[in-house]
C-alpha cells in the first residue's frame, strides 16, 4: 500500500492537486481587483448576488468572490491571503473539514467560504468556543466584510452586536489584543438585540450560544421573538473539540419545579457514610451511581424504613443516587466552586465558570446540600438538544481544526464529514512529537519531573 501510495499519491495529495487550476484563476485575477476603488470592490456584492439571481451557482464565483475578499483583507487589515490559505477556503466552501497546522491562519482563512456563502442571503454562521474570540473575530475579520459591503453580527452570553466601524464605546470598556496591534472586543461593536445580530449577512457566536438560542425559540409563541433563521451554513472553528469531544453535551433549558430541599439535605447526610464497593458502585467514565442491596438496607435502616421503594417510592432512590453522585463524583474546585453561597459549574473543557448555568435532575440541589449552602428549587426540563443534533441541523457544515486525522472517521461516519489536509504555507521546522499516554496521574507527574531535571541539566 505505502509503495502504491507513494507512485499514485494518496487521495488527500490528489485532491488538493486538483484545487490548483481554481488557485491559478484566483491569483490571475489579484491585478485587476488591485485596480478597483474601493467602492467598485464594494460594488462587487451587489454583482455577484445578481449573478446568483440569473442562475450561476456560488461555484461559479468563487475564483472572483475568493479574490475580492483577498483584496479586501489586503487593504483593511494588510494580510494577503497565501495560495494554501485559499485552498483551506475551497476545502470549508465544499463542506469539508480543513486540518491546517497552528499559525497557519485559519481564522483568516474563513473569510473566504464565509463571504461567498454569504451572497447568498440566508445566513452564515462562524462558531468560536469562548465569547472573547466571537468578539475578537468579529471585530477583526468584519472590517473585510465591511468592506465587500456585508453586515456582521456577534453574540455573547449575555449581549449582541452589530460591526459598526463609526462606533467606539467608552474608554473603559476597550481592550487591545497586544499581539494582533487592534482595538478588539468592544470598539466598533454597537449593542443590538439578539435577533439583529441573526439578521446579519455573517454572525460569529459560540457553539453554547448559537444551541441556547435554537431552544429559546423552540419556546417562542410568535415567529418574532424568534432569533435565529433556518441553519443554512456554518464554520466550526476547533471542530474536533465542539462535534467530537463536547458532541453529547445536553444544553438544558429549565424551569423551577417541586422543592425538594428537605430530602436532599437528609441524603447529603447520609451519603458520607456509605462505602464505595460495598453498599454502592461506581463507574466515573459514565458519571454513574449504583446501589447495592447491602447499601439499600443500610439507608432503610437510617431511615427507619421497612421499604425504601414502597414507603419512599422511586424519588427518595432518585435523591440518594443523586447525593452519592454528588459525594463521590463531583469535587470542588475541579467540577465546581463555592461563590458567595452558590455553586457554580465549572466547565470541563474551558475550565471557565458558568454562572447562572445548573445540573439537571437534581445534580445540583444535591452537591448544593452537600456544600451546606442553600438548596434551590429543583428544575424541569423545558428543552434540550445536543450539539451533534444541534449541528446537524444545518444544510451545509465545515470545520476548521489542527487535529482533524485523529477523529476522520467518526466525522465521516457521525456527520459525514471528510478530513482534509491542507499543507502549510512553508515547510515545518517545528518537530511535533506524539502524545505521551501514561496510566496514572502519579506516572504522568513523574515522567514530567525526570522531563524538567534532564532540560535543566543540558
Amino acid at each position: 500500500m505505502a509503495f502504491l501510495s507513494g507512485l499514485f499519491g494518496n487521495a488527500n495529495d490528489r485532491y488538493i492537486k486538483s484545487l490548483q487550476p481554481t488557485i491559478d484563476k484566483i491569483n490571475s485575477l489579484e491585478k485587476d481587483f488591485g485596480r478597483l476603488s474601493d467602492s467598485q470592490l464594494k460594488d462587487k456584492t451587489a454583482e455577484f448576488k445578481s449573478r446568483l439571481e440569473k442562475g450561476e451557482s456560488l461555484d461559479d464565483l468563487l475564483p472572483e468572490a475568493f479574490a475580492s475578499v483577498r483584496e479586501a483583507s489586503k487593504r483593511t487589515l494588510s494580510q494577503r491571503h497565501y495560495d494554501v490559505q485559499l485552498i483551506g477556503g475551497i476545502v470549508l466552501h465544499q463542506g469539508k473539514i480543513a486540518e491546517m497546522r497552528t499559525g497557519e491562519g485559519k481564522t483568516l482563512v474563513a473569510t473566504l467560504p464565509t463571504y461567498l456563502n454569504a451572497l447568498v442571503g440566508k445566513g452564515v454562521h462562524v462558531v468560536t468556543v469562548n465569547d472573547y474570540l466571537a468578539r475578537r473575530d468579529g471585530v477583526w475579520m468584519g472590517q473585510i466584510y465591511n468592506a465587500l459591503g456585508l453586515s456582521t453580527g456577534v453574540i455573547n452570553h449575555d449581549s449582541s452586536f452589530i460591526y459598526d466601524a463609526s462606533h467606539t464605546s467608552k474608554e473603559e470598556d476597550k481592550e487591545r489584543d497586544i499581539e494582533g496591534g487592534f482595538k478588539v472586543v468592544h470598539e466598533f461593536l454597537r449593542p443590538v438585540t439578539r435577533r439583529e445580530s441573526y439578521q446579519a449577512d455573517i454572525t460569529y457566536g459560540t457553539n453554547n450560544e448559537y444551541g441556547f438560542d435554537y431552544l429559546r425559540d423552540n419556546m417562542a409563541y410568535t415567529p418574532e421573538q424568534m432569533s435565529q433563521r433556518p441553519h443554512a451554513y456554518a464554520i466550526v472553528d476547533e471542530v474536533d473539540s465542539i462535534l467530537i469531544d463536547e458532541a453529547r453535551t445536553p444544553l438544558i433549558i429549565s424551569a423551577p419545579d417541586v422543592d425538594s430541599g428537605k430530602l436532599y439535605e437528609t441524603f447529603a447526610r447520609i451519603a458520607p457514610k456509605l462505602k464505595e464497593g460495598e453498599d454502592y458502585n461506581v463507574d466515573i467514565k459514565e458519571k454513574v451511581v449504583a446501589l447495592t442491596e447491602v447499601g439499600i438496607e443500610k439507608v432503610e435502616q437510617m431511615l427507619g424504613m421497612k421499604n425504601i421503594y414502597d414507603e419512599g417510592g422511586i424519588r427518595h432512590v432518585h435523591h440518594l443516587e443523586q447525593a452519592l453522585r454528588a459525594q463521590v463524583i463531583y469535587n470542588k474546585d475541579r467540577d465546581y466552586v463555592v461563590k458567595d453561597g452558590e455553586v457554580i459549574i465549572v466547565d470541563e473543557f474551558t475550565g471557565r465558570l458558568m454562572p447562572g448555568r445548573r445540573w439537571s435532575e437534581g445534580l445540583h440541589q444535591a452537591v448544593e446540600a452537600k456544600e451546606g449552602v442553600r438548596v434551590q428549587k429543583e428544575s424541569r426540563t423545558l428543552a434540550t438538544i445536543t450539539f451533534q443534533n444541534y449541528f446537524r441541523l444545518y444544510s451545509k457544515l465545515a470545520g476548521m481544526t489542527g487535529t482533524g486525522q485523529t477523529s476522520a472517521e467518526e466525522f465521516h461516519k457521525v456527520y459525514k464529514l471528510d478530513v482534509m489536509s491542507v499543507p502549510p504555507n512553508k515547510p515545518m521546522i517545528r518537530k511535533d512529537l506524539p502524545d505521551r499516554i501514561y496510566k496514572t496521574e502519579n506516572g504522568k507527574f513523574k515522567a514530567i519531573t525526570q522531563e524538567i531535571k534532564a532540560r535543566n541539566q543540558t
